[in-house]
């Protein structure tokens, strides 16, 4: 199976799905415990909510799972979130910090660089060329990298997430404007709770891309899975919610096709 699907649109929109992938080669899953094996941390469903809002937007989805080696996770191993729980380029654990390999089983460096060759950089060679492709054409790009996470992991943020998690590492990684007018979005939306930049401020992802400078700017969001799916397995996609989530999506769609650089 090839590492990433891609799908060229016109606009300059450039959709990141870094975690929906659940491919695991074999010889890796035979590594994994029954903990892992079950693929608990996958962001479910996460093309199917999204497909459809933008035809314009150009799509880069990870086949592999974040199990395999993390798409959003810096290459050099470097943390995200120094001092904070969270997992690791090729994770040890899952979300709950439990193991997810065998005994004696868990990845080796020379597995991690292996990994890194065959799945994480043709990812980020597919999505940089899109980003730079869709610049070439409009003078600018807006990378939104989506992802989805379950609302309660105690091993990673107290309480209950919010639904809509915008994150640009503290301003740094798009215009003040562009995340000012997507959380306005966010905030008009009736029974549901958004945040900038709070416990999730943006993967390697978003940091590693959104220069505003270069006419690059990114926006991670991270949904809270209770937004359109149960999250206990089987990891069910409900659509009565999942529907009126979308019609948030596309206004917040809608809000980034209709913004321009200054």
């Amino acid at each position: 199976m090839k590492p990433v699907s891609i799908h060229q649109g016109k606009g300059p929109l450039v959709l990141g799905f870094p975690h929906g992938g659940t491919y695991v080669p074999k010889a890796i899953a035979s590594k994994m415990n029954q903990r892992g094996q079950g693929l608990d941390d996958t962001d479910w469903h996460i093309a199917q909510l999204y497909a459809g809002l933008d035809f314009e937007a150009t799509t880069v989805e990870a086949t592999f799972h974040r199990y395999v080696i993390d798409a959003n996770r810096d290459p050099a191993g470097q943390s995200l979130y120094p001092g904070q729980n969270t997992t690791t380029l090729c994770p040890l654990t899952d979300f709950d910090g439990r193991p997810i390999w065998k005994d004696g089983e868990e990845p080796s460096v020379d597995d991690i660089e292996q990994r890194t060759l065959k799945f994480h950089a043709p990812y980020h060679d597919a999505l940089s060329r899109e980003i730079e492709r869709v610049k070439a054409i409009h003078g600018f790009a807006l990378l939104y990298d989506c992802h989805s996470i379950r609302s309660h992991i105690p091993f990673l943020f107290d309480g209950k997430l919010p639904d809509f998690s915008i994150g640009t590492n503290e301003g740094v990684t798009c215009a003040p404007e562009l995340a000012a007018s997507v959380l306005e979005t966010c905030e008009k939306v009736q029974g549901y709770t958004s945040v900038l930049n709070g416990r999730f401020k943006g993967g390697w992802t978003t940091r590693h891309y959104g220069q505003p400078a270069r006419g690059i700017h990114a926006i991670q969001m991270e949904l809270a899975q209770s937004t359109y799916m149960i999250e206990r397995a089987p990891w069910n996609y409900v659509s009565e919610i999942a529907t009126q989530t979308r019609t948030h999506l596309k206004k917040i769609f809608q809000t980034l096709s209709n913004w321009r650089p200054q």
